[in-house]
């Protein structure tokens, strides 16, 4: 009897002992996939926290399956070079902002903000139940990418600078600093000058006078450059960006050679930063602004009748834009669509509701330049 047991009791501890050695086996000899991502952002532009954040998560939670080692952004190609280097796999991955990638399609205007248009909880609703993802999959895959978003900041700042804007006739003659080709042309309706700049550039360019005013991005990324420094005015509301979203952008080959599993796990660690970066950036930009006010500077704000007129324009470039380019009109209709399928909650919800309710322009007309 104690014969069986002792032997019952060693084959249980060999049967474990041997799962242990199989464990440890699979993962010294299994392959591991290591990956090289970069991103558009310096260390000093927030935006490059939600990159660490998917890294970090992905690195954690992906074992031995996919390791990414990640390089700040200009450290391996130019910011306006990556899309080019992720679809040519110099490197596997890359942490964006579609819209620098407008002058290869105009739809990608439409994909990280737009003037007057989506908020930042439109852009999550719209993304993950109103069918944007599959929206970025069709673009991106243009280029041999595949794309995860998995970042959206809070409502931009709106415009810095040393001469007041109170009402839209102070836009007449100033040289702004303002990312978009939609931002571009409506300041040029306003008879403004639009300026590009890289966010690390405007700082001088304020300091030395080159341009009259800028804007960069939420609260927290315009302190963190230190726009408190060089500038006395801050001009609201920030019309150019209700919202700006970014993700990773990942080779489709680098994409195809993961197991299914890791593909999954990579989809659902995106969605979970996306929703870190909610909050994060919404609560950093709350206590940037009150470093603004502290340091004295002084708040501007458009009227609502000012307002509705850079809305007009806005939505008469969006259906310019429609009929030149059928890949834009589709996104711009699915977008303008799903603030048409929210209107009526939200009407009922206000004061309460999470997003606008603009006046839409004709939706059928966007519809038929899709087709």
């Amino acid at each position: 009897m104690k014969k069986q047991m002792f032997n019952s009791h060693f084959l249980q501890v060999f049967a474990i002992l041997f799962v242990l050695i199989a464990m440890f086996t699979t993962n010294a000899t299994g392959k591991v996939i290591n990956w090289k991502m970069t991103t558009c952002w310096p260390p000093s532009i927030q935006f490059i926290e939600a990159d660490k954040h998917f890294v970090n998560l992905v690195n954690t939670l992906a074992d031995d399956n996919l390791q990414i080692k990640f390089f700040e952004g200009g450290a391996l190609v130019p910011a306006f070079e990556l899309l080019d280097a992720v679809s040519q796999g110099t490197v596997q991955a890359g942490g964006d902002w579609p819209n620098y990638w407008a002058g290869k399609n105009s739809a990608f205007d439409l994909l990280g903000a737009f003037p007057m248009g989506l908020t930042p909880s439109d852009y999550m609703v719209w993304i993950y139940q109103g069918g944007g993802f599959e929206l970025y999959q069709e673009l991106y895959s243009q280029f041999g990418i595949v794309y995860l978003p998995y970042w959206v900041s809070t409502a931009e700042s709106g415009v810095r600078g040393n001469k007041p804007i109170r009402t839209l006739a102070d836009y007449k003659g100033l040289k702004i600093r303002m990312s978009g080709q939609t931002q571009g042309k409506i300041l040029k309706d306003l008879g403004a000058s639009q300026v590009m700049l890289s966010g690390g550039e405007i700082y001088q360019a304020l300091e030395k006078g080159v341009i009259d005013a800028g804007e960069f991005s939420d609260p927290a990324n315009d302190w963190g450059l230190g726009f408190q420094e060089v500038t006395k005015y801050w001009a609201t509301p920030g019309w150019h960006q209700p919202a700006s979203v970014g993700g990773v952008m990942i080779n489709k080959k680098a994409w195809d050679s993961l197991p299914a599993k890791t593909q999954e796990l990579l989809k659902t660690i995106a969605a979970a930063t996306f929703g870190w970066t909610y909050t994060y950036y919404e609560y950093s930009s709350a206590i940037a602004t009150q470093k603004f006010l502290d340091k004295g500077i002084q708040v501007t704000r458009l009227s609502d009748e000012d307002l509705d007129k850079i809305q007009e324009l806005s939505w008469k470039h969006l259906l310019e834009s429609s009929k030149e380019n059928p890949m834009f009109a589709k996104i711009a209709y699915s977008q303008l669509n799903f603030m048409k399928i929210e209107a009526k909650w939200r009407s009922i919800a206000s004061p309460f509701t999470a997003g606008r309710n603009p006046v839409l322009p004709d939706l059928e007309a966007i519809k038929k330049y899709s087709e």
